[in-house]
């Protein structure tokens, strides 16, 4: 199940390339747009989301406006802004209340890509946490650190990417996946991709079958193991 995104930017040619943006991610579906706060704030209070694009220069009701009332309201979604405002007042309130990333006008897709990319290994740790009341150190560190506590599992494969993979191979769920699109959706080298799948088939996570069906080269496919 891919998650929730609902955009709020009231420049249309701009809320039409953050749609495409993220149609580009399987790991997300747009829910909903929109193109001012007031509307997105009824949206919200009565519907579930994961996450929120917001603008924050937006008449009537600005995205900081939209961001208090969500807090007061209890709403916790994660919200990565995407705005033209360049100043430090803007930047510490939204980080007050709460965002997860702050992307100036213009960006480019990448970078997009990298809080998208942070959203999902938190959300993956956080479902972890969650199966247990005590934690430890290092597992709050894996939610609140850039670079998580004990970097590397074995020589070559780094905890991050591995979660980051993992997280995609959850939401892909039961069809067979290619390294070339494990690469694509990650941003990732086919090579790397192909040794991290390779190191989840060597310890069950997933399996691996060859496809003599391309009409050429045969192809190594990878099904999350369900057993």
């Amino acid at each position: 199940m891919a998650y929730r995104v609902v955009l709020v930017e009231d420049d249309p040619m701009v809320l039409s390339i953050n749609r495409r943006y993220m149609e580009k991610d399987s790991r997300f579906e747009v829910c909903a747009a929109f193109r001012d706060g007031r509307s997105a704030l009824e949206y919200l209070e009565n519907n579930e989301a994961d996450l929120l694009l917001l603008d924050i220069y937006m008449p009537v009701f600005t995205g900081l406006d939209l961001l208090k009332a969500l807090r007061m309201r209890g709403i916790g979604i994660q919200v990565i802004m995407i705005t033209a405002a360049n100043d430090s007042d803007s930047l510490g309130i939204a980080m007050s209340l709460g965002i997860m990333d702050y992307l100036m006008k213009p960006f480019e897709y990448m970078r997009l890509k990298k809080a998208l990319d942070m959203f999902v290994y938190q959300a993956v740790v956080r479902k972890r946490l969650e199966k247990g009341p005590k934690m430890h150190q290092q597992d709050i560190d894996k939610v609140f650190l850039d670079s998580p506590v004990g970097e590397t599992v074995q020589k070559g494969i780094q905890e991050k990417t591995l979660e980051m993979i993992r997280a995609y191979v959850a939401q892909i769920g039961d069809r067979p996946l290619s390294s070339e699109e494990v690469a694509e959706q990650n941003g990732l080298s086919v090579v790397t991709a192909r040794k991290y799948m390779n190191y989840l088939a060597e310890n069950h996570e997933v399996v691996s079958t060859v496809d003599y069906k391309t009409g050429g080269r045969p192809c190594i496919l990878y099904r999350k193991n369900s057993d």
